[in-house]
């Protein structure tokens, strides 16, 4: 294994430290370590199976929700190991996930973003509305939607709901965005846009994004890790992954020989 980027005395946001996870008695990640930056964008690629999801979903604790399961290791959010933590409110909070597909609550958009504010007590009033216009300006909502808060967020066109429920995770300013192939269900035209507000959001956040989409990977992160069959293969940044991989399972797959 590449361990170029392993967990060193550089600053990190959040790293895996030989962190393996099971599911029940199948081990679905083996010892991976890795040191994500501050304010950067991570993706991890691999072909299906090969744990990416199982890693993202670790980052929050949410895989917890599965049963079976188990992990060891550490993995570090701002050097505490959230392994060993028992409040996943505020940890998920602080380290918020986006899915494959566009799941708002059928609700108006208004109260799909104030949702998350109000359960955690941080705002009312015209302090909450200032947190719907701020989060829904940082996705490049708010000239569409200013008018009709009160509309339905279903009858947004996909794209538009993606971008909601990014608006609804930045409402509750989180340090982390975890993001779990999020333009699969979109058009080319909406992916560029989404990709593009990822570009923006890498000043204020760090962004992990799993993608089966290699040209996504080399277009939006600054570093790669690539996974199979649970292990970390090989992470660096993405340029030098995708044009001077150092490891021949790498490099099979970059260059499509197979995966």
């Amino acid at each position: 294994m590449n361990t170029s980027a392993a967990v060193s005395a550089r600053t990190s946001k959040l790293a895996a430290e030989r962190l393996s996870a099971y599911y029940g008695g199948f081990q679905a990640l083996r010892e991976v370590t890795m040191s994500l930056r501050e304010q950067s964008i991570t993706a991890i690629i691999g072909p299906s199976g090969c744990g990416k999801s199982t890693l993202l979903r670790s980052f929050n604790r949410m895989n917890d929700d599965v049963r079976g399961f188990c992990a060891e290791g550490r993995i570090l959010l701002d050097g505490e190991d959230i392994l060993r933590r028992r409040d996943l409110t505020s940890l998920r909070k602080r380290v918020g996930m986006v899915f494959q597909r566009p799941n708002p609550f059928p609700l108006s958009v208004y109260e799909n973003v104030a949702y998350g504010p109000r359960i955690h007590g941080l705002a009312r009033g015209s302090e909450l509305d200032a947190i719907v216009e701020r989060s829904l300006r940082a996705t490049g909502m708010w000239a569409e939607v200013r008018d009709r808060l009160g509309a339905s967020a279903l009858s947004l066109s996909g794209e538009a709901q993606q971008r909601l429920c990014i608006s609804r995770l930045l409402a509750v300013a989180p340090e982390v965005l975890l993001m779990d192939e999020p333009c699969s269900a979109l058009d080319p035209i909406a992916t560029m846009r989404i990709e593009e507000l990822m570009q923006d959001l890498k000043a204020r956040y760090t962004i992990v994004i799993v993608t089966h989409n290699m040209q996504q990977a080399t277009r939006c992160s600054d570093e790669c890790g690539f996974m199979w069959l649970g292990e970390l293969v090989e992470f660096a940044p993405t340029t030098e992954m995708f044009t001077r991989p150092k490891n021949p399972r790498t490099e099979g797959y970059v260059t499509g020989r197979f995966g």
